[in-house]
Order: structure tokens, then sequence, then C-alpha cells
């Protein structure tokens, strides 16, 4: 019976779902019918696929042409089906079936004249085809560094139809898996470069220990920017577990190297502050793609200007803030994507935003309205609150402060004292940790919460604000080499969610 049949792997996110894609060959007027619920890139494939096999030396069917893929009730987007289909057209036509076929998937793009071409999300397709159990997965050749991640699973490169024709039928070999995919380290800017600032060094120093959102405020040119610009590099390197996460996020918006894929250090996103809903959390038409707060998966999201950008886009940060991903409704399904992040907000005082604040002309309502865009819900998920002050000339030639390297170290400390004692309730970072945690198993004695008290007393913290208030003080102690909190501990926790005071 003249059908052939090939396995894919459609994405959705960062999700995948095998596809199988069956050939039938049956009499009738010449023409090709693809069902399944393919998108437009998907059916202009009949086309590229067709001059692909004409002319790598196979037969095209001269009679009617059915192409299913399946589950028919899956949108299937993209060209990632190209070689699957090529190859099952071949197998209904020559009436053969290549053993290699049952147990391998096929991913890549099709050129006219053969060549196999690179696509997007192939990090995540392999990893569903290593999740479903398949043996073997044929991918690009310019994509093979990227499938070369995953473990347990062979991976081969193929850099045309031709090729690939000659391995399924033992008379050819396709590329094997290379090595050595992890990408360079980019230089880290240091924090000794940074003129003076002590306090808003210690919160990016505690915002680093513990994972917090920061808000920075002061006028230009005081050091907002590069503050926030420094905190990746005081991080934790990424696990590998982390390091597919984010490096599969980055398939799939299609910004990976070629050469070296594997993202190994927490990366550092930062949107120009006109960017759009869909910008920061995704969007486009059929399934989402990923936006700014899963590009920064792992890593930091630094809004500057924070106080020009649109109130919408700010309030739509507030789910991912809280559930550490974004799920986006669109034509063609759901796409979950992970957004566990740092954010860093950045704003100048005022919209005239003078050096000195005795120049400032801008009206009260002016800077209510300015500020304002900043909403409480959001504001009540930024644990550390800044304000810069300008600097005295004595700090520009005064002995720089300490470098990156001495204070990732007091992090690295107080990131492992953290993992160890939440390892048994499945979080390893303090501002993953749940407020009935910390104020049942883990509960302050009395005189410590008094301030905490007191402030919710007096309508300053909410329930959420306490929560988050005990989270800076675990991390406050664990800089410090302490087992619990204390009460200088809350203090200065509670001077930074109020905005203010110093170290």
């Amino acid at each position: 019976m003249p059908l052939g049949r090939a396995y894919s792997v459609g994405v959705r996110g960062v999700d995948g779902a095998i596809v199988e894609i069956e050939a039938f060959i049956t009499g009738g007027l010449p023409g090709v019918h693809l069902v399944g619920l393919p998108d437009a890139a998907l059916q202009e494939a009949r086309d590229r696929v067709r001059a692909a096999i004409t002319n790598c030396g196979s037969a095209w069917p001269m009679t009617r042409l059915t192409l299913a893929l399946s589950p028919a009730t899956l949108p299937k987007m993209g060209s990632v089906y190209d070689i699957a289909l090529a190859v099952a057209v071949m197998s209904a036509e020559q009436q053969q079936h290549w053993p290699k076929l049952d147990t391998t998937v096929l991913l890549g793009e099709l050129a006219l004249d053969g060549r196999v071409r690179p696509v997007k999300g192939v990090l995540p397709a392999v990893l569903t085809a290593k999740r479903e159990g398949w043996a073997a997965v044929v991918v690009p050749i310019a994509n093979l560094a990227e499938a070369s991640l995953v473990e347990g699973i062979q991976v081969w490169g193929a850099t045309s139809l031709s090729q690939l024709k000659a391995w399924l039928a033992g008379k050819g070999s396709l590329d094997d898996r290379v090595v050595g995919s992890a990408s360079e380290p980019a230089p880290i800017a240091d924090l000794a470069d940074v003129v003076g600032q002590t306090h808003a060094r210690f919160a990016v120093e505690v915002a680093a220990a513990g994972a917090h959102h920061l808000l920075l405020t002061g006028p230009p040119g005081i050091g907002k920017t590069m503050l926030a610009q420094r905190l990746p590099g005081l991080l934790p390197p990424l696990s590998h577990e982390e390091s597919l996460e984010v490096t599969a996020i980055h398939s799939v918006a299609g910004l990976l190297s070629g050469s070296t894929p594997l993202i190994t250090r927490p990366v550092f996103v930062a949107p120009h502050h006109t960017s759009t809903v869909a910008a920061m959390v995704g969007g486009g038409s059929g399934v989402a793609r990923p936006g700014a707060v899963s590009r920064a998966h792992r890593g930091v999201l630094f809004l500057d200007e924070c106080a020009e950008i649109g109130t919408s886009v700010l309030e739509a940060l507030r789910t991912p803030l809280e559930d550490g991903e974004i799920r986006l409704a669109r034509r063609d399904g759901v796409a979950r994507y992970p957004a566990r992040f740092q954010l860093v907000l950045a704003a100048n005082p005022c919209p005239c935003a003078p050096a000195r604040p005795s120049d400032c002309l801008c009206p009260a309502a002016a800077k209510r309205r300015y500020l304002g865009r900043l909403s409480g819900p959001l504001m009540d998920r930024v644990d550390l609150k800044v304000e810069l002050h300008p600097v005295q000339s004595g700090a520009i030639t005064a002995t720089e402060g300490e470098s990156t390297a001495a204070v990732r170290e007091r992090v690295a400390a107080a990131r492992a004292a953290a993992a160890e004692r939440w390892a048994p309730h499945g979080v390893r970072t303090n501002a993953e940790v749940g407020g009935p945690l910390l104020r049942r198993r883990f509960r302050l004695d009395r005189a410590t919460m008094a301030p905490l008290r007191q402030a919710l007393d007096r309508g300053e913290l909410s329930v959420r604000g306490v929560d988050r208030t005990l989270r800076v003080a675990w991390t406050l102690a664990d800089l410090g080499g302490r087992t619990a909190p204390g009460l200088t501990d809350v203090n200065t926790a509670l001077s930074f969610r109020q905005g203010g005071g110093d170290r």
C-alpha cells in the first residue's frame, strides 16, 4: 500500500508533542491535500517539499497525495516538519519502509535544492523526543550543537535531503553529536566601578543573596543602571537543569548562538521603556512567542525609566512575579513559559529629574502622577526600595569599593545556607519561601516580630508585605552568618521595605 510514515515534534511554548506524519498516494487528479490544522508556513511546505524531492533525484507522485499530521486537533506551525513530510512522501512513492523511521524523530526546514535549513525550538523538541522514549533525532547541521546539549538520546545532523535519504537506506552517514557546547561567559561588569552609593551597593548584595526584587530611585547619572547591570555578576552560575530551561526559551525565541548555544550564566534583559504588553510578557499570532519576562528566566529583568512605561505593561508583571511563569492564551491554544526572574526597577524622582532636588520645577500633582504609575499592588511585590543621593566630590577620589568577586563569595555563602535550610520544603532561595512556612514552622520570637506587628497595625504593611519583609530579614541573617534573624535584621529589612534608612 502506498503509505509512508515519519515523525516530528510540535512545540508549544517550551513543551512539545510527537507529531505523526502520514503520506498516502491514491488515484485521482494530481494534487496535494494537507490536513491536521496546518498554519500558513506549513501550507507552503507543499511547494518546498516537492522542489526538494525533485532536486535530490527522487520522483514526485503524479496523482492525488494526502498528507496527514496527527494528532489532528493540535495546531501545527512553522517549517520544522519539512524533512519529515519529504521522507514520508518518498517512502510512500517508493513503497519502501526504512526501519530507522520507527525510532527517529525528524526536524528541519527544506530549501528548494534539498538543503536542510535550521529552525527554532530544536532544544525543547529534542527534550520532548527523549522524554517520550525515542532513540534518535535528526536535526539540521546548524542546530546540531544545540541538540547535542541533551544527553540520553542519539543526535544526528543532516545537511541535505539526499544525505538523509542515503542514511535511512544504510548507504551513507550523518554528522554525530558535537561536544563542548557551553557558551563563553561574557565579561562581568565590576561592582567596584560604582562610585559611592554604599547603601545601594548593599541593597544589590541583599537582592542577589535572596533573589529579591529591587527598586532604585534617584536623579539621572547617579548609578542606577550601573548597579542593575552588576547584579547578574553576583548571582551563582546556573545549574545544568536551569541552563537547559533558559536555553530552551531562547531556542524558541531564535536567540541562540549556533556553535555555543548553552547559557550557563544568569541573563540580563533590559527592554526599552516603550515596550508593549506583548513585547514584555509574550505575544504573536497563533501560539505566543516568549517575551522579556521569559527571556529573563533565572536572570535579571531591568526596567529603566519604569515610570515612563505604560501602566498596562507594568500591571502585566504581577502574575509572573507571583507564579514564576506566564500563560498566554492565543487563537491556537495556551502557551506556558517559565518566568522566574529578579525584577530591578529604576526611576527618576520626577519628570524633569534635575541633578539637585532643589532645582525641580514639577508641581506636586505632576510628581504624584509620575510615580503613581507604579501601582500599590506592584510595589507590594518589591522587597527592596532604595533612594540614591548625589555623591560628594571626595567619593570620586576615594578608595574603590569591594569588587564583584568579593561580594559574590558572600552571596554564594548566603545562598548555600538558604538552600540547605529550605531544601526539605522544595525551595532554594529566601524569595521563594511561602508565608505560612515563615509564620509557623520558622516563626520568630515575639520581641523580634514587634516592628512588623506595629507596622501592620498602623496599616503601613500588608500581610504580603510582612511575609516579604521576613524573607529579606532571613537573607540579612544569612549574609551575617546567623542561624535566624534578630531584631536588627527585621528593622533593616523594614527600612528597605519602606524605602528609607542607611546601612
